[in-house]
């Protein structure tokens, strides 16, 4: 077998992402609250870091640190939701800011494969997108 030829031989998968952050009690509260994160024991890594857990038991990592890097919105971090319109409605209620990729505030853009999709930035400035992909 080589590994050119073989379609994923080692049956790898997502495991965790990891953004360093200012205050990781003020990203903490923004990833459980806005979306519902649930943390998860960090493995007794300290304060510093906290962790949190996806639906689909990926996890997500908050490291608290003074070196942060510069913000793009073509680096990302993308989640999919059954219901887009509900999850900007509860952005609006909340008074987030969210837009489309070419910036146009509080609406969606479709992608050529049909998928809707928002941005919107978390308290370091990282941005997600949110879209209605069904995976």
């Amino acid at each position: 077998m080589t590994l050119s030829s073989a379609q994923n031989p080692f049956n790898l998968k997502k495991d965790h992402d990891a953004l360093l952050v200012k205050d990781v009690d003020a990203s903490a509260k923004f990833y459980n609250e806005i979306f519902g994160l649930k943390e998860i024991p960090n493995g007794g890594l300290g304060d510093h870091i906290r962790w949190f857990e996806l639906g689909d038991k990926i996890q997500f990592h908050l490291i608290e640190s003074d070196e942060l890097p510069e913000k793009q919105k073509g680096f990302h971090l993308a989640l999919s939701t059954d219901d887009l319109d509900a999850f900007m409605e509860f952005l609006k209620s909340k008074n987030i800011h969210f837009e489309n990729w070419p910036g146009e505030k509080g609406t969606t853009n479709t992608r050529p494969d049909g998928i809707k999709q928002i941005y919107l930035q978390d308290p370091d400035g990282y941005w997600i997108e949110v879209n209605n992909n069904r995976l």
